[in-house]
């Protein structure tokens, strides 16, 4: 947060240390094995199985649940890698409620669906600890490609060009690799420094060099990465947040989530965080959830969530909701923000009620806030890029870009979901067609 944003009422410390540790503890704890071997024993193993299906990223789910009942978690983890190389901190932060497990039969017949996400985190975990890389390096094929962003395509991507035995070298503007999996999730959801330890477990396969604190713009140009490799990958993020285009909005108090989880990821001391008293979190997807959450556990009073369309339109799942409400979180729905009142700091945010079609009805209200956090999604920031679409980069078949020898996919990339999940899809399935377009 900007140093001026320490309104009234916005203060650190409002928790101790003991209830701090205990809120921002893992959310998920993993299975035991007997756990595990419990939950597995709970799959059907269906042949034509309607979970892989709903997998962006089409792992074997079966397969690797027999592998974890017939007591091989090591094996089972392979193959998650194998079409996941992030499958670990996906275990941890996948809709699963929304997809594999919302296809699963067991949910269709008892509403109960196999624990399929917690089954992978174990199998995932059972692997990266025993500190083995399950892939080795292809011969050397001398060609060199540039992966631009550091997060979850451009880190799948890196690591399946590096398999197949090219040089790769990854550009990423922050000075720890990871994008919004070390950044933009909620520390609750991956807990002892997961993202950073699951990084330098991919780095393992060899081939990849990261330069870090170099951005896209500012530090190199996509010509010069086009000059200098055999293919570049844009894997870039959206950068930007959107405004709410309000007056007061630049009130002291008025923040990006964004940056409010970014800043609490990076703290060694959630004690020394300031939060205010009465928050407002302006949004309905992941990142506002997150953001609303950890507010409360770092000791806000009131925290409240305001969305403009109703609870079934908002783009974080309804565990996520009640997840949130669990904690204390209020959320109120169609209703869109107006103003942004204060003196010189945000005191009051003044919403307005609408129809489900954001028609406003004329009834108005205002929530009391010291602190407020925007979280209404974000934007492609860059210039000189391949040619755009509704805002992101354009790309047809497996990532590929306007311009020749470029692809992209992840967040930037029009066509797929913000999910971490579809971006090491579109990461993964780049790769393929880079290799292929390099060899062939």
């Amino acid at each position: 947060m900007k140093p001026n944003a320490l309104a009234e009422g916005v203060r650190p410390g409002r928790l101790d240390p003991s209830s701090l540790a205990e809120g921002f503890c893992d959310v998920h704890p993993p299975l035991t094995p007997h756990e595990a071997a419990v939950a597995a024993d709970r799959c059907y193993f269906c042949h034509d199985a309607p979970c892989i299906a709903a997998c962006p990223t089409e792992i074997d789910i079966p397969l690797f649940i027999r592998q974890i009942a017939t007591g091989t978690p090591e094996a089972a983890a392979k193959t998650i890698f194998e079409q996941n190389i992030l499958g670990g901190m996906c275990a941890r932060v996948c809709p699963v409620e929304t997809l594999c497990e919302q296809a699963c039969v067991r949910e269709t017949a008892e509403h109960e669906p196999v624990e399929i996400g917690r089954l992978q985190r174990y199998a995932t975990d059972t692997l990266m600890a025993a500190d083995v890389h399950p892939f080795e390096r292809a011969a050397a094929t001398g060609k060199r490609i540039a992966v631009v962003g550091a997060g979850p395509a451009g880190l799948a991507c890196a690591h399946r060009l590096a398999m197949k035995g090219h040089d790769v070298v990854i550009y990423d503007a922050r000075e720890k690799p990871g994008g919004l999996n070390e950044y933009g999730i909620a520390a609750y959801k991956t807990v002892d420094g997961f993202a950073e330890r699951e990084v330098a477990w991919l780095l393992q396969i060899g081939g990849i060099r990261l330069e870090q604190g170099r951005a896209l713009g500012r530090d190199v140009t996509l010509e010069e990465l086009r000059a200098d490799h055999d293919a570049v990958f844009l894997g870039t993020g959206l950068g930007a947040v959107n405004a709410l285009g309000l007056d007061g909005e630049d009130r002291d108090g008025v923040e990006d989530a964004v940056d409010f989880i970014a800043e609490l990821r990076q703290a060694e001391d959630l004690a020394a965080l300031p939060i205010g008293r009465d928050v407002v979190v302006i949004g309905g997807g992941m990142t506002a959830v997150d953001a609303a959450v950890q507010a409360k556990l770092l000791g806000a009073l009131n925290v409240t969530m305001v969305y403009r369309r109703g609870r079934d339109r908002m783009n974080a799942s309804r565990k996520e909701q009640d997840h949130a409400t669990t904690r204390g979180v209020r959320i109120v729905t169609n209703a869109v923000p107006v103003a942004v009142h204060g003196n010189g700091a945000v005191r009051e945010v003044e919403f307005e009620f609408v129809e489900d079609d954001l028609t406003p009805t004329g009834e108005r209200f205002r929530l009391t806030a010291d602190q407020v956090f925007k979280a209404i999604g974000q934007r492609l920031d860059g210039a000189a890029l391949p040619a755009t679409e509704r805002g992101k980069i354009a790309v047809t078949d497996a990532g590929r870009t306007s311009v020749d020898g470029v692809w992209a996919g992840g967040d930037c990339a029009a066509g797929g979901d913000d999910l971490t999940v579809t971006a090491v899809a579109e990461g993964r399935d780049a790769a393929e067609d880079i290799h292929a377009a390099l060899t062939r």
